[in-house]
């Protein structure tokens, strides 16, 4: 799954475009280190964090599209 795409999927933005914004001003981690490309691959296991909120990709597997 993509960065952008996570970030809808887990309901911390609307949109792909909020998603862009959050991401191009560096407001987005992954591992714990600031990511900027919206089309970023993640892994199982991947910590991402926006703001108060943080999820690790894989967790709720079931869940997903």
């Amino acid at each position: 799954m993509k960065l952008d795409q996570y970030l809808k999927w887990m309901g911390w933005v609307g949109t792909g475009g909020e998603a862009k914004q959050h991401i191009q001003a560096g407001a987005v981690t992954v591992n714990g280190a600031v990511e900027t490309r919206r089309g970023r691959q993640l892994l199982a296991g991947d910590l991402v964090v926006l703001g108060p909120d943080s999820g690790v990709v894989g967790e709720n597997v079931a869940a997903a599209p």
